[in-house]
Order: structure tokens, then sequence, then C-alpha cells
């Protein structure tokens, strides 16, 4: 049969270490050569290519060229400022500082790693020489690293959007309210924290001039995603152009208004978008083969049944749902995972009712909370590597934080008004 094959070649060379991406293309490959189904081999040029053939693709380069450019123009340290200037008064106000910019700058990168290395440079070496240790710096900007896919734009809702047929603009709105709950959650967990451990409380409350100052320094950033959410939902602007539009506009105040990046910059960041985007599209490439191989399989349908024959409760269903979802982002990053396991689900999905884009928004905050946790949470490995401080060492000062983050995926979950009210309210 080949889903025992492909499946089980798959799941032994993605724990010998090889690249996801080639794990996924020798999964079918091998699979049906030993299951006598060598015929099939003549399709996987075509559906290689077919995978990555789609116009809402060229948005996924275009957002992260955007982010790259933002981060290159000294961005960061301008969203930091904001930040500073509304909560930098608190105690632990340093720590608050982290959490806030990692919500503003959400709005810009789309993308947890880049905000955890981005804002992670900046503010963990800064909150070392507050008093806070190193430790509990890395686990403040990793568990607030997560809203870079959630809060939009983001990489893994278009990813998302692309797979399971959904609209972009409707998911980007689903995002806003889980974003702001998680980053609420997040500076309630600091304040006790900031009580119980005496963390310092660095200034007084900044004066209106300089909350004014600071944010007018930060304006035009923070445009960026009113820009890109306006253009795609007032119908204005497709989510491919809408990206596009952010990467001018992200050229245009680094270059000739802020004069932060030189051409060489530029360079830079172009290049460095390159080599990301052919990773992600690699992966959505092989990942197409994967699913082909799927639906040949029978797989998601099988998959379909066990659900269904082990619950007929569609909250009870939900409640499974979010355990193998926490399970998969502790293994898979968030990309590879939508792309393998959102088709494999939609059935499951469709049998109970289950909204499709409240269901999207639960995925995709489950994988994105994935991304901190252990075993291969990428951003824990980036924050690591920021901090020089183990991956261990992180996961034990976050556990406060990851409470948090189960009681906003528990409450998105079972009450869908929280994340569709916004969409419905736009139309969707």
């Amino acid at each position: 049969m080949i889903t025992a094959h492909f499946v089980w070649i798959f799941l032994v060379i993605t724990l010998l270490g090889v690249p996801i991406a080639f794990a996924m293309a020798a999964g079918p490959i091998v699979g049906f050569l030993l299951s006598g189904h060598a015929g099939f081999l003549q399709i996987l040029p075509q559906r290689l290519i077919s995978g990555i053939s789609q116009f809402s693709l060229l948005a996924i380069p275009l957002f992260i060229l955007a982010g790259e450019i933002m981060n290159t123009g000294g961005i960061t340290q301008r969203l930091v400022n904001v930040a500073d200037a509304f909560v930098g008064h608190l105690r632990g106000g340093l720590a608050q500082v982290n959490i806030v910019s990692n919500v503003l700058f959400a709005g810009l990168s789309g993308s947890a790693a880049a905000d955890a290395s981005a804002l992670g440079s900046v503010l963990i070496p800064a909150m070392e020489r507050e008093g806070y240790t190193r430790r509990f710096a890395a686990a403040v900007t990793a568990a607030s690293a997560i809203l870079g896919p959630i809060i939009p734009p983001s990489i893994m809702m278009v990813i998302y959007a692309f797979v399971m047929q959904l609209s972009v603009a409707a998911l980007f709105l689903t995002g806003f309210v889980p974003g702001i709950m998680i980053g609420g959650g997040l500076m309630l967990a600091t304040r006790l924290l900031a009580n119980r451990r005496g963390f310092p409380q660095r200034k007084p409350r900044a004066s209106f001039r300089t909350v004014v100052r600071a944010t007018w320094a930060g304006a035009l950033p923070l445009l960026t995603p009113l820009i890109i959410l306006g253009g795609i939902v007032g119908g204005i602007c497709s989510p491919t152009e809408a990206a596009a539009v952010a990467v001018v506009y992200a050229a245009f105040i680094s270059l000739f208004i802020f004069k932060t990046i030189g051409l060489k910059d530029l360079y830079d960041a172009l290049r460095r978008s390159m080599i990301t985007s052919a990773g992600i599209l690699l992966i959505i490439s092989t990942a197409a083969l994967f699913g082909w191989a799927m639906t040949l399989s029978g797989l998601p349908r099988e998959l379909a049944s066990l659900i269904i024959g082990m619950a007929d409760n569609r909250y009870v269903v939900l409640a499974l749902l979010n355990v193998f979802l926490l399970i998969v982002g502790m293994f898979l990053d968030a990309g590879p995972a939508i792309l393998i396991i959102g088709p494999i689900l939609a059935p499951t999905i469709a049998h109970f009712g289950i909204d499709p884009l409240h269901f999207a928004i639960v995925m995709c905050v489950n994988l994105s909370i994935g991304l901190a946790t252990p075993p291969v949470g990428l951003v824990l490995f980036v924050t690591s590597s920021v901090s020089k401080i183990s991956v261990v060492e992180i996961v034990r000062e976050m556990l406060p934080y990851y409470l948090v983050h189960i009681v906003v995926i528990l409450l998105i979950t079972y009450i869908p008004a929280l994340t569709l009210t916004l969409p419905r309210l736009a139309g969707f």
C-alpha cells in the first residue's frame, strides 16, 4: 500500500536529520518504487512545478523582502523607542518593552525567526545591562516572537490560505485578536513575575512630549501593516500586489526618508530574501508532491475516519486536534506542517461543521507556539544563538509564558467569536 511506504519513509528520513524538503520528495519517490507504482514517477516533475506555479505565492518572497529592508533600515530601534515611551516606566519595564516591540514588529516582518533575531539582538543585551538575567531576557524574546506569524501580515497565513483555498484577507483579520490576547497575557505574566522577583523599574513615566516624539519617529513604519491590510480588505489590491507595495514603501522610507541604508544594503537584503524565499518555495513544491501522494493513498480519509471514531462531539474533536497540532508543532516548522497536515485534516473539519476560517487561526496559533517549543522550535534556536544561552535554560524560564499560550489557544478554540467577528464585520 502506498501509504505505509511513503509515510514511514518520510518519517524515518526526517528523524535522520535530512532537510524537510528533501524528505518530503524522497518519501513519495521511494514509496512509489517499493509499492510497484513506478509509473507515477513520470508525473513528479509536473507536480513539483505546479506546486509553486501560483501567482498568490509571489506574496511570500515580497513580504520577506519588505521585512528584510525594514530590518536593515534600522526600523527595529524606532519601534523599540515607541514601546519604551509607553511601557518603559513599568516595573519590569524593559521586559514589557520587549513584548510590545514584538507586537509592533509582527506587523512588519510576518516571521517569528526574524522578530527573535532583530529584536533579540537589541533587547537581550539591553535587558542584561539593566539587571535582568540573560536567561529571562531570552525567554521573554522567544515567548513574544511567536506573534510574528499571528499578527498580520503573516507568511504562514499566506501559505495556509493557498493550501486550503481561503481568503488571505479574511485569515489576516482573524489574527489580530489572538495576537493582542497573547501580547496582553505575556505582559500580565511579566508584571506578576516582576513583582515576585523584584525586577527593576527603569525610569519615571515618559513625558507627553517624549511619547509624541517617539510615536512620530515610528509613525511611518507603523503605517506598513495598515497599508497592506487596508489595500487587501478594501479590495484595492491582491495580497501579492499589497506585498509589492510594502516592498516599495519600505525601500522608499529607508532610502529617502530615514536614509539609513544604501544600495549595497539593499543588495544584501535582496540576497538574504532570495535565499530564504528559495528554501520556503522548495518546501512548498515538495509538499505539493507529498500532498498528491497522500491523496492517492487515501490517508486523509483514513485519519478523518479514525478521529470520527474516537469522538462524535465537535468540542472533544477540537481538543484532540489542539493536542495533535501542538505535538506536530514541536517537531515540524509551521510552513511544512501546514502543507502536510492541512489537507489531511480538511475532511475532519468538514464532517464536524467546523468553520474553516476558525480552524485556520486555531491551527496557525498552535503551530506558531510550536516555534518556541522543544525539541526543534526554530525560535528557540534563533534566540539561543543570539543570547548564547542553551535551549534547555530558555525553555525552563518560559514555563509561565507557555501557560499564557495555552490559555489563549483554549479561548480562541471554544469562543469562535473572538476570531471570527472581525472578518464577519468586513464581509467575509
